[in-house]
């Protein structure tokens, strides 16, 4: 009879416990990225398909119908007071996101694709972003000599810039 060493890892799998994340670049200089849990779709519009409104904050670019629901759409980098976009573009990348019944579309200068990782890799954003996006934060990951702010999606469509009462 022969016995067999079974190991267990105390360690559990990236895998199974990473939490999906979306990654993009909000400009040339800032990598983000948003839990999965609020994003809806990743899309490229042309910049005609948005509806631009009278007497808007400046980071609200418009209206723009998204399957069949008509979504208030941000330049996400000009509301968090980061360079903004090039006004130049012929399209947008936008994310859609969902918080509970809020929908929003958040333009950002590129989409890069997914990410994973574990809640113990994010870290505080206090002395380490501007202290203008902690609010908006829900911490910052060191991944691969970059860091990517992880941004909250709860706080980004209950910003008070984004209401007109």
């Amino acid at each position: 009879m022969t016995s067999t060493n079974i190991t267990l890892s105390s360690k559990p799998t990236l895998n199974n416990l990473a939490d999906g994340y979306l990654k993009f670049q909000l400009n040339q200089q800032t990598t983000a990225v948003l839990s999965m849990r609020h994003t809806q779709e990743a899309i490229i519009v042309p910049v005609e398909s948005i509806t631009s409104m009278p007497n808007m904050p400046p980071c609200i670019l418009g209206l723009m119908n998204w399957r069949s629901r008509i979504i208030w759409v941000v330049d996400l980098p000009r509301m968090l007071n980061l360079e903004s976009l090039d006004y130049r573009l012929r399209q947008y990348n936008v994310i859609v996101i969902q918080v509970e019944s809020l929908v929003l579309g958040l333009v950002v200068q590129e989409i890069k694709g997914t990410t994973k990782f574990i809640v113990d890799d994010i870290h505080s954003p206090i002395g380490q972003v501007a202290s203008s996006l902690v609010p908006y934060l829900c911490g910052c990951v060191v991944q691969e000599e970059e860091i990517l702010l992880v941004l909250d999606g709860q706080a980004i469509v209950q910003s008070s810039i984004l209401r007109s009462d």
